[in-house]
């Protein structure tokens, strides 16, 4: 049995069959990833918001998986922390990680992964010039989605909002853009002379 995810992503290239099996293993494998940079986790004195490594997990699982793969396993990482699993930031789990001041990064996270797969399978992901600017795009839509939703769970004043949930994340933000806008090329590069000389 056969599924057909659209677009040239990296999983196409080097994972070609593409069957309930190979999906449950990329899902899977895709799910572990996040819940591990999940745990690489800093709180920041004065907001409900951790640094995590989730966003990175996020632009480097959409560019590599595509739109359709890549949002179903964020969303089956989603679906497994609210069932109970401890995949969120500090191992934690549970309904309210969505419903609490952090849950509009989560949904913001889901759309980006859709966003950054959607133009990474029209090859955005093959140059470095594009590449940034998905990653980038991903980011935006993280953090408004999850500015929007921080400032109406905690009703507080928008200054407030950007200081605890935007500011001190523009740093990383960008470090974790330049890795992702910058790997995805270069990994292209290597496998497209890999395919070119079979």
């Amino acid at each position: 049995m056969s599924i057909s995810f659209s677009g040239p992503t990296l999983r196409h290239a080097l994972v070609t069959k593409s069957t309930v099996a190979t999906h449950l293993m990329l899902v899977t494998g895709g799910v572990a990833f996040l819940a591990l940079l999940a745990q690489i986790s800093l709180p920041i004195p004065g907001s409900p918001v951790p640094v995590t490594g989730q966003t990175l997990g996020v632009l480097l699982i959409g560019s590599s998986y595509g739109a359709a793969l890549g949002s179903a396993t964020f969303l089956s990482y989603l679906l497994i922390g609210i069932a109970g699993a401890p995949v969120f930031a500090h191992q934690g789990a549970g309904l309210s990680r969505l419903l609490g001041a952090t849950g509009g990064y989560l949904v913001g996270m889901l759309l980006a992964t859709y966003l950054v797969g959607y133009l990474s399978g029209r090859k955005w992901d093959q140059r470095i010039q594009t590449s940034i600017f998905t990653m980038l795009a991903g980011s935006v839509v993280t953090f408004t989605f999850g500015l929007i939703w921080l400032q109406a769970y905690t009703d507080k004043s928008w200054s407030w909002t950007f200081n605890a949930g935007l500011t001190p994340f523009l740093l990383g933000e960008a470090i974790k853009i330049g890795i992702a806008g910058t790997s995805l090329p270069v990994i292209w590069r290597v496998v497209q002379k890999r395919l070119n000389s079979k």
